[in-house]
């Protein structure tokens, strides 16, 4: 199985997430989100569907690496920059390099297909997908043998592990944008927190914590901040270049 604190974490956080959206009232599903063009209800359906990943890579055969290219074809990828030799492992960290996966095309095949996803469906439909959604993606994690390894939809290998921490990142920041979304605070947990700051602070969080301190900053704000959900002041700006702390560029 994947290591017991991220699949707690992603359950954790998931439960959080359907109890907040299961008190909204059906009006704020068409309201506008955070991540325009998308609505409330588009980004929820986003969510749903990044969280149904796992489920879905887990009932495909385990993945083998691609093989050693030969000499030439191996120049030929070098040239390219996609050579992969014996293709090692994606990090989570790894899995947001900024290629392809966030170019305008991507970005706008992601736009629709919310779009799609989520036409149609009235808000009970909405929640409905969401719980189908990570309850399957926990119980294939939780009975995954150790060291499975996914190949993501970019092509990256990854140990089932380190997808399911991108899995929680998705939970706990666009569960900040849905929580600006309908007005209400957030509802990040705490286990999910943990899992987030440990990937996009790349083992900062003693300085983060201290910087977090001295600005004010609850660990919500932080992940905010860190991930362009919520804008530097000047002084924050100056407080944070001061502190040297460098955080996860998200794409």
């Amino acid at each position: 199985m994947a290591t017991g604190g991220v699949l707690d974490a992603f359950a954790a956080e998931a439960q959080s997430l359907a109890a907040a959206m299961a008190r909204e009232p059906a009006a704020v599903f068409g309201a506008p989100s955070p991540c325009p063009p998308w609505t409330v209800g588009e980004l929820f359906w986003h969510v749903a569907n990044a969280a149904d990943r796992v489920g879905r890579m887990l009932a495909e055969p385990e993945p083998e690496p691609e093989p050693e290219p030969e000499p030439e074809a191996e120049a030929e990828a070098g040239a390219a920059g996609r050579g992969r030799g014996d293709e090692r492992l994606v990090s989570a960290a790894g899995y947001y390099q900024p290629d392809r996966r966030f170019s305008a095309a991507t970005n706008a095949d992601r736009i629709a297909s919310a779009q799609r996803g989520a036409a149609g469906l009235d808000p009970a439909g909405l929640r409905a997908a969401f719980d189908r959604a990570w309850r399957s993606t926990l119980a294939a994690a939780a009975v995954a043998p150790p060291g499975r390894r996914v190949r993501t939809r970019h092509g990256d290998l990854m140990l089932l592990t380190d997808f399911l921490r991108t899995r929680v990142l998705e939970l706990a920041v666009h569960g900040l944008d849905l929580a600006a979304g309908v007005g209400r605070e957030p509802w990040l947990t705490g286990a999910a927190a943990g899992v987030v700051e440990e990937l996009i602070l790349a083992g900062q969080g003693r300085a983060a914590a201290v910087l977090a301190q001295q600005l004010g900053w609850d660990r919500a704000v932080l992940i905010a901040k860190a991930t362009g959900r919520s804008p530097l002041t000047a002084a924050e700006r100056r407080a944070v270049e001061a502190s040297g702390l460098r955080w996860l560029a998200l794409g």
